[in-house]
């Protein structure tokens, strides 16, 4: 089902929000560096999935998503207050490891690429014939 353009609206204004709620409310030192990727809105728009990337130590990785749970009401009040609708969105954090899963793919390409490097291809082309003078072209 194709989202309606209220629908994306809503999700890009959202995210733009709740991102920046993250910003204020978490510090760097506390969670590492988060970053909203996407917002899985409902079709009633009275619940939302924040799909949250991060980068950090494996320290913060573990504490991050007991922070996010532990501040979701407030940074919900915050987005509610500043994104008008009919109902408070209800907010679920959710650590969003594809960009990281992305790295691994492309680390495997590399290694791949650097085991069995491919000879380059000659162009293909024409052979080149002398024209002499006098002569037409064909």
């Amino acid at each position: 089902m194709q989202p309606n353009r209220r629908t994306a609206r809503v999700r890009e204004l959202l995210k733009h929000e709740i991102a920046e709620c993250i910003r204020r409310e978490l510090s760097i030192e506390e969670v590492g560096l988060l970053t909203v990727n996407d917002v899985g809105l409902a079709s009633d728009l009275r619940t939302a999935t924040v799909f949250v990337g991060f980068v950090g130590t494996k320290e913060q990785k573990k504490r991050a998503p007991a922070v996010l749970a532990a501040h979701a009401g407030r940074i919900q009040s915050m987005v509610g207050s500043a994104v008008r609708l009919k109902f408070t969105v209800m907010l679920r954090f959710q650590l969003d490891d594809s960009i990281e899963q992305g790295n691994k793919v492309v680390a495997i390409l590399d290694a791949l690429e650097r085991e069995n490097p491919t000879p380059p291809t000659p162009p293909s082309s024409t052979p080149i014939v002398p024209r002499t003078p006098g002569s037409k072209k064909a």
